[in-house]
C-alpha cells in the first residue's frame, strides 16, 4: 500500500496521513492474523474506516475466511464501501471454482441489495451442487429479482423442493415465501409431485406460508404425516399446497423430509446467518435473510 500524506505546511498533514496509512496496513495485516479475534477487529476497523483500497483483500479473505464471526464482518465492511468498486469484484467471485468464494459472495450481495447484479444470479447457481452456495444464492435472488421475473424465479426454486438436509430445505422455504404470489402455482404444482419428499416439502412451505409461527420441524413433520396417510389410503393426488391436513396424498411414510425427524431444522449454518431459530425470520425482499 502506498503511504502518502497531506502536507498542510505545518507538517500535521503529513503525520496525519502517515499515520492513517499505518493503521490501514496493521488492519489489512490483521484480516491474515492466525487468531480469529484479530481479524475480527481487523475487519471491523476497515469497514469503519472505508477505503477502495481494502476492497481487494476484503473479497479476498472472505473467499478462505473460515470463522463465521469473521465472515460476516468482512461483509459488513463490504456493504461499507462504495458499490462502484465492490460490485464488480463480486460479480467476478460468483464465478469462482471456489464453492466458498461463491456462497460469500453471493451473500454479500444479497446486503448490498444492489439489483444491478441481478444477471449475475444464474440457473447455475440457483442449482448448485453445494447445499451453501445454492442456499445463498436462493437469498440474493429473492432479494435482487425483478418484479416481472418474480414468478420464473418461483418455478425455478420449486424445481429444488426436497434437496439436502433440514437447513437447505429451510432456506428454500424462506426464499419461497418471500417471493409470495409469485410462486404460489409452482408450489401447488410441487405438492403433487410423485417424489415424497419434494411433496412433503412443499407442503411443509405452505403450512410455514400460512402460519409462521408453526416453526419449520413441526410443518416438516406435519407434512410427513399427510404423506403417510395418504400411502395408507391408498389415494393419490391431494388438493395440493394450502390443504393442510388432507390425506389424499399418496407418498412414502417416513421418507418425507430426505434425512431427518423432528428437530433436526435448525436454521443455522448459512452463509452470513447467525441462525439458531426454527423459526422463519420476515424476508423481505429488501434484506433477505442474514445476521
Amino acid at each position: 500500500m502506498t503511504v502518502t500524506g497531506h502536507d498542510t505546511g505545518t507538517g500535521r498533514g503529513t503525520s496525519a496521513g502517515t499515520g492513517a496509512d499505518a493503521g490501514a496496513v496493521r488492519a489489512l495485516r490483521g484480516l491474515e492474523d492466525g487468531r480469529p479475534a484479530v481479524r475480527l477487529r481487523a475487519a471491523l476497523a476497515v469497514g469503519t474506516t472505508p477505503d477502495p483500497r481494502f476492497v481487494d483483500k476484503l473479497v479476498e479473505r472472505c473467499a478462505v475466511e473460515p470463522d463465521f464471526f469473521v465472515r460476516d464482518m468482512l461483509t459488513w465492511a463490504l456493504t461499507r464501501h462504495p458499490v462502484s468498486v465492490t460490485l464488480p469484484r463480486l460479480l467476478g467471485e460468483v464465478r469462482s471454482e471456489r464453492a466458498s468464494a461463491r456462497s460469500q459472495a453471493l451473500h454479500t450481495l444479497s446486503k448490498i441489495g444492489d439489483r444491478r447484479a441481478w444477471p449475475a444470479i444464474t440457473r447455475a447457481l440457483l442449482t448448485d451442487a453445494d447445499d451453501e452456495v445454492a442456499r445463498s444464492a436462493w437469498r440474493a435472488a429473492v432479494v435482487l429479482v425483478p418484479e416481472e421475473e418474480e414468478v420464473a424465479l418461483g418455478a425455478l426454486l420449486a424445481t429444488q423442493l426436497g434437496r439436502g438436509g433440514p437447513e437447505t430445505r429451510l432456506s428454500l422455504s424462506r426464499a419461497l415465501i418471500a417471493l409470495g404470489d409469485a410462486m404460489a402455482s409452482a408450489l401447488a404444482a410441487a405438492a403433487n409431485d410423485p417424489d415424497p419428499r419434494v411433496r412433503a416439502h412443499a407442503l411443509a412451505t405452505d403450512r410455514l406460508l400460512r402460519d409462521p409461527d408453526a416453526g419449520f420441524t413441526f410443518a416438516l413433520e406435519e407434512a410427513k404425516r399427510v404423506v403417510a396417510l395418504g400411502a395408507g389410503s391408498g389415494e393419490g393426488g391431494g388438493s395440493g399446497a394450502g390443504s393442510g391436513g388432507s390425506s389424499g396424498e399418496a407418498g412414502e411414510a417416513g421418507e418425507a423430509s430426505g434425512s431427518g425427524g423432528a428437530g433436526e431444522a435448525s436454521g443455522s449454518g448459512e452463509a452470513g446467518e447467525s441462525g439458531g431459530s426454527e423459526r422463519p425470520r420476515a424476508v423481505g425482499r429488501s434484506g433477505g435473510e442474514g445476521p
